[in-house]
């Protein structure tokens, strides 16, 4: 569960990783990338790993520094691996669902780790064969079908498959000689390429997860185009004709300050933002706080753009993040002060700008706002980095339904008096998508604006689908174990 009892932010599907370096301690490479990624998903984590002859899996609940240590990292020896750190999206938040997920396939076996969602899982759930029927997300479903396929290689049986697969998927995958990854035609979510002083190939969910192992990029992994990387290097392979809808939110919260995206540095895209919602929405204040710490790039922009200072007025927890122990009632009641603390001297006596990359339900901003006023400040203004969100995401974030959203039920008139501020204001879709650089159509933009870049049946999504269907419980699992 989430430490934070009042609201549950925006949730990415997952982080992905995988390398091929022969000489190469490619677990603790893995380990280290998976790290970076760790802000995409902290439910699970996991690593697959061959040595040429079998597939080693390794995965548990939790944090990567509490599913790893030296001991079990040193114990998985190999010159190919994949690794996943979750948030689910598709199935339980449990053991049985952590990835990289396996399934013996040929002469070998097939491990595979995805970041997304797909929108037609239960139509490949009936492809499944009959004795693979009890997959209980859509990351199983596309490991078992890619497995099942006895007759076909990994990349036969790859590239007749992934053009039947709807939604959004940046896929490792791999057997034992070979490392995959794959990108949907959208390109939704991100997937890159890179290269390692050594000569081995690394592909990730970010650019920051090769800047911490030391490679370089070599460029993204293009929409509809899967990637084989072994002895003979790297080749690729188109399945499917591009059709790039980038998600347009992996700008404004999902993806890591320092990560590139489509050429331009994240973090230098939310201080445009900033700059931008400080011209569109101007407010009288003594000083520009940002909710940390996702909110801090556009807070220095809206700074800079206002002539306003800047200054930290909350302190955020930093060993705040994922954990498994309820909060007592004395602490649930206490809500977003287990994250986030003012910093009274700051604060008290002062006209605030508080700067934010989204509103989701509204019940943190609420909570933030009474935080501020009992720390003594004189008006608190909100400014939020990124447009209203309206509707839910079917291809990999975990938004609250649209019942759920405020901003889909609310005016901002209506929002601004929820959360008790003295002004609110959002920046517009139109300034968000000119800070990115990136042309319009190129972008999903579906949670702000309900164009859905690919047609989705509300009835055949949703959570827990395939559990329901396979009827198998969410319940606890067993501890970590190989294959």
């Amino acid at each position: 569960m989430d430490i934070d009892p009042l609201e549950r932010g925006p949730q990415d599907a997952c982080g992905v990783f995988g390398v091929w370096a022969p000489g190469e301690e490619v677990s603790k490479l893995t380990y280290f990338g998976l790290y970076a990624l760790q802000h995409r998903g902290q439910e699970s984590a996991g690593i697959a790993l061959s040595d040429g002859e079998r597939i080693v899996v390794y995965k548990d609940m939790g944090l990567v520094s509490q599913v790893f240590n030296e001991a079990t990292l040193d114990s998985l020896r190999g010159y190919l691996a994949i690794g996943h750190c979750r948030y689910s999206t598709t199935g339980s938040p449990v053991w049985e669902n952590a990835q990289p997920t396996f399934y013996t396939a040929r002469d070998g076996g097939l491990a595979l780790g995805h970041n997304g969602n797909l929108i037609n899982t239960p139509e490949l759930a009936a492809m499944l064969p009959s004795d693979r029927l009890t997959a209980t997300t859509d990351t199983e479903v596309l490991t078992s079908l890619l497995a099942a396929q006895s007759d076909r290689t990994t990349e036969e049986a790859a590239l007749e498959l992934l053009p039947r697969v709807k939604g959004a998927f940046s896929l490792v995958f791999m057997d034992e000689h070979t490392l995959y990854a794959a990108r949907d035609p959208q390109g939704i979510r991100p997937l890159v390429l890179g290269r390692l002083e050594g000569g081995g190939w690394v592909v990730a969910s970010e650019t920051a997860a090769l800047d911490i192992v030391g490679a370089t990029v070599v460029r993204e992994v293009e929409p509809g185009e899967m990637l084989t990387v072994d002895d003979r290097g790297v080749r690729s392979l188109r399945f499917a004709p591009a059709a790039p809808k980038g998600c347009l939110f992996e700008y404004v919260y999902l993806a890591r300050p320092d990560t590139t995206i489509a050429g331009r540095n994240v973090n230098s895209t939310r201080v445009e933002v900033g700059r931008r919602l400080a011209r569109q929405h101007p407010a009288e204040a003594d000083i520009v706080i940002p909710v940390p710490e996702s909110g801090t790039p556009a807070a220095v922009g809206y700074a800079e753009g206002s002539g306003i200072p800047f200054a930290q007025g909350l302190v955020k927890n930093s060993y705040v993040g994922r954990t498994f122990i309820q909060p007592s009632q004395t602490l649930r009641q206490l809500g977003i002060r287990l994250k986030l603390n003012p910093l009274r001297d700051v604060i008290a006596g002062k006209r605030l700008v508080v700067v934010d990359d989204s509103i989701v339900r509204g019940n943190t901003q609420r909570a933030l706002v009474r935080m501020l006023r009992e720390a003594g400040a004189a008006e608190v203004h909100v400014r939020i980095s990124s447009p209203p969100v309206m509707w839910p995401c079917y291809y990999g974030i975990d938004f609250a339904t649209k019942a759920e959203l405020i901003a889909g039920n609310l005016s901002n008139e209506e929002i601004r008096t929820s959360i008790d501020a003295d002004s609110l204001g959002y920046i517009s879709l139109d300034e968000l998508i000119a800070a990115t650089e990136v042309p319009k159509d190129r972008l999903c933009r579906a949670c702000f604006d309900g164009v859905y870049p690919i047609e989705v049946d509300e009835d055949s999504r949703g959570k827990y689908l395939l559990e329901k269907s396979c009827g198998v419980p969410g319940s606890a699992a067993p501890s970590p174990a190989s294959r």
